[in-house]
């Protein structure tokens, strides 16, 4: 009874059919004399075909051997290829890393903070509003603000943020909305609380950042960010928007080497005071107190 044959058999096949016996493919494949025969027989058996002789001479090709040989040569010509591929595609495993706007601009910006080309790991930032599904793989961490409660995530919690109203001086009193259906937490503050004093709109965090540096509104950042935007900032942090920092990963995902050697790098860095400073120089100011409260 025919059956598919067995890729490692034609492999062993191949160099039996080579040495033209069995000694010598003992040499070339490591297998013993005894599992090649009975590799060779099932072979013969899987495919309804009589692929040696068998005589003083050793094993001796039939035509069907002879035929099969051939085609078994190209499927090892094509595996040598599909090896030279992986050698040459062949390098650390990437770290997918999700984070809002300002956090995967944090990271970017810091990466020799926390990360080097000598590293056994390879960061790839995704900066989504939107969380991705871990479950699934479309990232492996993701910096969230909350913490997780589905039973197949793991959290480490890495910081307490802080938002606030920032804008090129005290004398901005427009705002910048959002355009994108799907707010988050500080455009939906704008919207609820300076709603008829929004001048313009933009679906896009870094849109509305420029045109607060032109003087066009006032915008909410994460302190972290905004402190060194070259903005000032003009309210004290908004308590509504405080909330925590969560370093997210698969239950067992956060087990493979690199998901590890990423979780261990970035925790280090999220936690550190100091980390909130941003690499470059900035003019950005401080809010002022004035009776008790910030201009």
């Amino acid at each position: 009874m025919q059956s598919n044959p067995n890729w490692n058999d034609l492999a062993l096949f191949a160099a039996v059919a080579r040495a033209g016996g069995l000694t010598g493919a003992v040499a070339a494949t490591g297998a013993s004399a005894a599992t090649l025969s009975r590799r060779m027989k099932a072979l013969e058996s899987s495919l309804s075909r009589r692929l040696f002789v068998h005589g003083r001479q050793g094993y001796v090709l039939t035509s069907d051997g002879r035929a099969l040989l051939e085609k078994a040569e190209k499927v090892e010509a094509a595996f040598v290829d599909v090896q030279a591929w992986q050698a040459q595609q062949a390098g650390p495993p990437r770290v997918r890393i999700s984070a809002g706007n300002w956090t995967a601009l944090l990271l970017s910006e810091n990466i020799l903070s926390f990360w080097s080309p000598s590293a056994q790991w390879v960061p790839e930032f995704v900066a989504n509003v939107l969380p991705l599904d871990i479950a699934r793989r479309e990232i492996d961490v993701g910096i969230r603000s909350r913490r997780p409660e589905q039973p197949w995530l793991a959290g480490q919690k890495t910081a307490e943020v802080d938002f606030a109203t920032y804008g090129k001086s005290p004398d901005v009193t427009g705002w910048i909305g959002t355009s994108d259906t799907a707010a988050v937490g500080s455009t939906r503050w704008v919207e609820l609380n300076h709603g008829a004093d929004i001048v313009t709109r933009v679906n896009d965090p870094y849109l509305a950042f420029s045109l607060a540096r032109s003087g066009v509104g006032r915008i909410v950042l994460p302190v972290f960010a905004g402190n060194f935007s070259g903005l000032q900032q003009l309210s004290e942090p908004i308590p509504e928007l405080h909330r925590e920092e969560w370093m997210v990963t698969h239950h067992e995902g956060r087990y493979e080497p690199a998901v590890r050697a990423a979780l261990r790098s970035l925790a280090l860095f999220l936690k550190r005071p100091e980390r909130r400073i941003w690499p470059k120089e900035s003019s950005g100011k401080k809010p002022q107190a004035k009776d008790g409260k910030m201009t």
